[in-house]
């Protein structure tokens, strides 16, 4: 597998060399279509300067003078009238002159080479340093006709300027390389931390920190990915939590029930007593199935994809229900109970909202003294609909409250052992309440009371 660093390395020279190539093909291209003509009119200028100066001057030295014309910058090739050829300068690359061009020009006729050159796109145009890229003029001297062949000598032409350039722009790319894989390590860099983290993540280790301090968007991502493994960190934590507390609270009972079933099997056991046994049997058993239930009820508010289902129904009336099914608790403790209920209709999921209702007020039931009051209202606002649960039992202290709602947490064992809870009531409350679109306010102050604030949307 090739990293990172490796492909960015490989994107880089392709994209320098292929920005190379288009430079080439774009520059190639205007100078066939737009330079081609110029150049091969200036050059053809010259060479007719040079044949009109040749005619003009008396006892001219010709091979002198060209000798020294070369020596200026150009390559020029010089046919006279019996097809013998001088060259002087540097040599062509390329001697494709054919023998019919010399003679038109021998003849009188201008020869545009330079002009009329093939359009080819990977041709060099100007660079081509081939015999018919050159620009041909008809001279005479000491009475001899003569067909001239020039064209600029490319390599003289480059002054110390050009090479300051060109090792300019060779310095820029090396620089530039350089440059960009600096650039490229430093971006890579957390990335190459992330991926370790993510591995140790992958092996539940979550102890991990991300050292990457930066405010961009690898930054950004960083930072939420440290988020992230603080959240995983701390639902593996509720997760080993949760599974210990389960195994606790069915622990408990099962031994109750084991061992009370294994004091019945005694022969010599009273009557009395092995009907206070299977009161025992009886109690943990109904804190198992009330315990297996919420479980279930839990599992389903996590698993649902369509969470609720949603109808208008009488609030009031629900409230009103759920009183009647704990009046026993009531009357069992001499509690005194106070409805205030408005006529009330919402939209919910009437089946969920039961088990709050059920949850806030058997807590208070549970965790009010005897002859204690409980109070249940009943308000409607013009956006929402309140349900305020107040009792006068022994409150919760302000430790506690940020816990509350954690599945299998209990308030204080100490204080409530002889209490039945599965430390699953409030959870189910508040995810219930949530999944309304609504909210649970609690206050409380220790042996004093507890209010239960539930404010859900009216539609």
């Amino acid at each position: 597998m090739r990293s990172l660093y490796g492909k960015f390395l490989s994107f880089t020279v392709g994209i320098m060399m292929t920005s190379a190539l288009i430079a080439f093909l774009i520059v190639n291209t205007y100078y066939h279509q737009q330079l081609k003509g110029e150049n091969d009119a200036k050059n053809m200028a010259i060479a007719l300067d040079i044949a009109s100066y040749i005619e003009s001057a008396d006892g001219l030295d010709l091979d002198a003078y060209l000798k020294t014309q070369a020596k200026t910058g150009y390559k020029l090739y010089v046919v006279d009238e019996q097809q013998e050829t001088v060259l002087y300068g540097a040599p062509f690359r390329k001697m494709n002159l054919d023998r019919q061009t010399a003679e038109d020009v021998l003849q009188g006729g201008l020869y545009h080479g330079m002009r009329d050159l093939k359009t080819e796109t990977f041709m060099t145009g100007f660079f081509s340093d081939q015999l018919a890229n050159t620009v041909g003029v008809p001279f005479t001297h000491a009475g001899q006709a003569y067909a001239l062949f020039m064209r600029p000598d490319i390599k003289f032409l480059f002054t110390e300027v050009h090479f300051l350039l060109g090792g300019m722009v060779v310095v820029m790319a090396i620089v530039s390389l350089l440059s960009m894989l600096i650039v490229a390590k430093k971006l890579i860099e957390p990335i190459t931390k992330l991926t370790i983290v993510t591995k140790k993540v992958a092996d539940e280790q979550f102890d991990g920190k991300i050292e990457i301090n930066r405010r961009d968007e690898i930054g950004q991502l960083a930072k939420s990915f440290q988020g992230m493994i603080e959240r995983l960190h701390e639902n593996d934590r509720l997760r080993k939590e949760f599974i210990s507390d389960v195994s606790h609270d069915f622990q408990s009972p099962l031994l109750n029930i084991k061992g009370y079933a294994a004091l019945m099997m005694d022969q010599k056991v009273s009557e009395a007593d092995r009907q206070n046994y299977l009161k025992v049997i009886q109690s943990e058993t109904e804190r198992l199935s009330t315990l297996t239930k919420q479980l279930l009820l839990l599992t389903s508010l996590d698993q649902l994809e369509s969470p609720l289902r949603m109808k208008q129904f009488p609030l009031d009336e629900q409230l009103m229900e759920i009183v009647r099914k704990y009046r026993w608790m009531l009357e069992e403790k001499q509690i005194s109970l106070t409805l205030e209920l408005e006529e009330v209709e919402v939209i919910g999921d009437p089946s969920f909202l039961e088990k709050v209702w059920e949850n806030l007020l058997s807590n208070s039931i549970k965790y009010t003294p005897e002859e204690g009051k409980i109070q249940v209202e009943l308000k409607e606002t013009s956006a929402n609909v309140v349900v305020s649960i107040r009792d006068t039992g022994i409150g919760i202290a302000p430790e506690h409250m940020e816990r509350l709602y954690d599945r299998f947490y209990r308030v204080d064992h100490s204080r409530t052992r002889n209490i039945e809870g599965t430390g699953l009531g409030l959870s189910i409350v508040h995810q219930v309440v949530t999944l309304h679109q609504g909210t649970v306010q609690v206050e409380s102050k220790e042996g004093e009371g507890t209010l239960f604030l539930i404010t859900l949307p009216k539609m």
